[in-house]
């Protein structure tokens, strides 16, 4: 399926800022709150249903001469669901522990 990117932002940040954004965004979840990302020109809102399927992965990326050499570390956490959607979501087994 083609992917439409429909806001993206990348800038070097204190960890204690990256914590605020994802404090803000963790709020908003559980009040049921809409979404709204704004940077420059962009903005977009998003309304979560009350049960989107939520991803996380943790990725070490090497470049293509040398899988010896170091690699670039990255964790992505995914909020994931059909537009439209009602309050069902994608179940999965299994629980997740984050420490």
């Amino acid at each position: 399926m083609p992917e439409e990117v429909l806001f993206k932002f990348e800038r070097s940040m204190d960890r204690s800022e990256i914590a605020s954004y994802l404090r803000t965004v963790a709020d908003r979840l559980e009040s049921d709150e809409d979404l709204v990302l704004e940077a420059a020109d962009q903005n977009v809102t998003l309304s979560p249903p009350g049960r989107p399927t939520f991803e996380i992965k943790a990725e070490r990326e090497t470049s293509s001469s040398s899988s010896d050499g170091p690699g670039e570390l990255s964790i992505e956490f995914e909020l994931e669901w059909t537009e439209g959607a009602g309050e069902d979501g994608t179940s999965a087994d299994g629980s997740l522990t984050i420490e």
